[in-house]
């Protein structure tokens, strides 16, 4: 599974993007956890991009060619772990 995130808006505008792939990782079970967090994500997603806040960050997720949109502060707990891992820093 791959998994990419691009970050972009905030007060500074600084655009930030991370990937993962699963199968390249050479512990399976940190693999199954990537893949079990970055389902959870997905299924926590609604139709239409959400509205975000003035200055605050937008997120485009994109897992095995599926994409969908995120906005602050609108994130599932799952959406927030995701991103944080992936950027390795606080969503």
């Amino acid at each position: 599974m791959r998994i990419q995130v691009r970050r972009t808006g905030g007060f500074a505008g600084i655009e930030r993007r991370a990937e993962v792939d699963t199968s390249a990782l050479p512990d399976a079970a940190e693999a199954d956890a990537w893949q079990r967090l970055a389902e959870q994500a997905l299924a926590d997603s609604g139709d239409s991009p959400p509205s975000g806040v003035p200055d605050g960050f937008r997120y485009r997720i994109t897992v095995d060619g599926r994409t969908v949109q995120w906005a602050d502060p609108r994130l599932s707990d799952a959406q927030r772990a995701l991103i944080s891992r992936l950027l390795k820093e606080g969503a």
